[in-house]
């Protein structure tokens, strides 16, 4: 089968993964207008391209917090990569680090930290982190991510409970019995079930059978965090200009505007739209980076137009482990980065620093 682009490694995973394991990974909350919205918030968003000007060299590369990536795509955190293949993230670790780009490791992984960490010395990582009522398991997890050199901590804002997803419960989801939340074993003093986590139940608020994630966190919980750690603090899951610049009030260096992939309140905002009033708020004070919804080079040249540092994919990683494991994602990076070279050129830009707004406008239709 030739893969060209993103949609064709979307088929696959479709076809070739046990439904159970496509039907979590491609789930939205309740309707999946949100999530769809992802998608289609980017066909409304036209280029204003720029003619004769000097594209025979390009230089695509770009710094997230100071740190040098090939182009602008990283990989957004997402749990259980050995549902979409054997080597579960160790393979995605692996592949970021051979496209010398960005992995934002998942709490929910399916392989340690320190199995992450050893399958790619080197390579950039940040750590994705919920905060639990167990807060000892949280600290302990933190600081051992920074031992272990990852150089990021990326705060989930958006999960004080799991959104509902409806082929979740109709499948009654739950990780096949060889499958661990690695970094999460023996943290909690609760049933393995509740272990084997995250969206393999819905919760309510009035539930007590909870999965440990604390619903009574709050923004001074920032504060929490940068008593532990040295790591810029990055948080994601920001939507509007007000949580920017509370964002920003509390000292956080970088904000991922993000819906959780549409997973989590249905009929928020898509958000790339959602991309123009945090970058607006924020002033430059922190760097602003966007997921959901990107399927195509031109993708990410829409949304660094729109004011993004760097765009993180999830569900389209996801398609690429199942392809073919580590070489499979590189497929997926090597397209979208061959793609918003591409586009890049067509539109006139000869480097990500010549990326603006001048280059796109919304279309009336």
């Amino acid at each position: 089968m030739s893969m060209v682009c993103l949609s064709d490694f979307e088929a696959y995973a479709r076809k070739y993964l046990p439904k159970i394991a496509w039907d979590y990974f491609a789930a939205g909350a309740d309707d999946c207008t949100t999530r769809d919205e992802n998608i289609l918030a980017y066909k409304r968003i036209r280029f204003r391209p720029r003619m004769l000007r000097d594209v025979s060299v390009m230089d695509i590369r770009t710094k997230i917090l100071g740190s040098e990536i090939s182009f602008p795509v990283g990989i957004a955190p997402t749990g259980f990569h050995q549902l979409a293949w054997p080597d579960g993230e160790k393979s995605t670790a692996r592949a970021a680090r051979a496209m010398d780009t960005c992995y934002i490791a998942s709490t929910y992984s399916t392989c340690t930290l320190e199995e992450i960490s050893a399958a790619a010395p080197g390579g950039l990582r940040w750590f994705q982190l919920y905060i639990h009522r167990n807060r000892a398991a949280s600290q302990q997890l933190v600081r051992r991510a920074e031992a272990l050199g990852f150089q990021g901590l990326v705060l989930t804002a958006d999960l004080p409970y799991t959104g509902k997803r409806r082929d979740d419960v109709r499948n009654g989801f739950r990780l096949p019995p060889h499958m661990k939340v690695k970094n999460l074993e023996g943290a909690f003093e609760v049933c393995k079930m509740s272990l084997t986590f995250h969206s393999l139940r819905w919760h309510v608020p009035h539930e007590r059978k909870t999965t440990g994630l604390d619903p009574s966190v709050t923004w001074n919980d920032i504060y929490w965090l940068r008593s532990l750690t040295r790591l810029p603090i990055i948080i994601k899951g920001i939507l509007t200009r007000e949580d920017a610049e509370l964002a920003v009030k509390h000292g956080v260096q970088g904000i991922i505007v993000s819906n959780h992939g549409g997973r989590q309140l249905d009929e928020g905002p898509a958000t790339i739209d959602a991309l123009v009033e945090v970058v607006e708020a924020v002033r430059g004070r922190a760097e602003v980076y966007v997921d959901g919804g990107i399927r195509k080079g031109s993708d990410v040249l829409k949304a660094l137009a729109l004011g993004a540092k760097c765009v993180f994919i999830g569900r389209p990683a996801l398609w690429g482990l199942a392809y073919k494991g580590e070489e499979g994602l590189q497929d997926v990076l090597r397209i979208l980065q061959d793609e918003f070279r591409l586009s890049m050129a067509l539109a006139g830009c000869a480097s990500v620093s010549e990326i603006g707004q001048h280059l796109v406008q919304f279309s009336r239709l």
